[in-house]
């Protein structure tokens, strides 16, 4: 059963699940400006698999903020104002460049004149070759990447500062053990006397 002072169990999965894919997006990114240009499959291959975990992780952010809208997530323990304000803000941005980065990046694939292929699969063509275009979002592809890793050093420099005053924080998105889980929901009344009786 799912706790009012924690987020959700399926918010939770979202939010790791979307984090491992991001930070492993934003390494294959990198990496995959390496390889050489010839010959073209292995780094047509790359740039196939980075548009397609792309578009994966755009799937899951509008699911993740579908269900945050309809799951009101736990209140904020007390802190100053400026940090509740910043942690808003950081959300936001990172909700908008995690949505606007597939779609840019896709938009660039489809402006270059190249097959634009999900997993495989080959998408229609969704316009002609427009180099002014491509060269135009993919500037604005390197800019939104630069923001949001920004963004997510400033959000992992919070979670580990609050992890260290143990404010309660982190605990509101930390995954937990069953065992752990079911500890939580005894009342300290039942959980004395199971001591007692132990």
């Amino acid at each position: 059963m799912d706790r009012p002072d924690r987020y959700t169990r399926t918010a939770i999965a979202l939010h790791w699940l979307v984090a491992a894919l991001v930070l492993a997006q934003l390494a294959w990114g990198v990496w995959m400006q390496t390889i050489p240009k010839q010959p073209v499959g292995p780094r047509v291959d790359a740039f196939n698999l980075h548009k397609s975990l792309g578009m994966l992780i755009l799937g899951l952010v509008m699911v993740r903020l579908g269900w945050r809208l309809t799951h009101r997530p736990p209140p904020l323990p007390p802190m100053p104002r400026w940090q509740a304000l910043g942690a808003r803000a950081s959300h936001a941005i990172l909700y908008l460049a995690l949505i606007a980065q597939p779609i840019i990046g896709f938009l660039g694939s489809a402006a270059s004149g190249y097959p634009v292929r999900l997993f495989g699969t080959t998408l229609p063509p969704l316009m002609a070759r427009h180099d002014a275009l491509k060269a135009e979002l993919s500037g604005a592809h390197a800019a939104v990447a630069t923001v949001l890793v920004a963004t997510i050093a400033v959000h992992v420099a919070a979670a580990m500062r609050h992890a260290l005053a143990r404010d309660g924080v982190i605990e509101r998105m930390w995954p937990r053990r069953a065992g752990a889980a079911a500890r939580a929901q005894v009342p300290p009344r039942e959980a004395s006397r199971a001591n007692v009786a132990s």
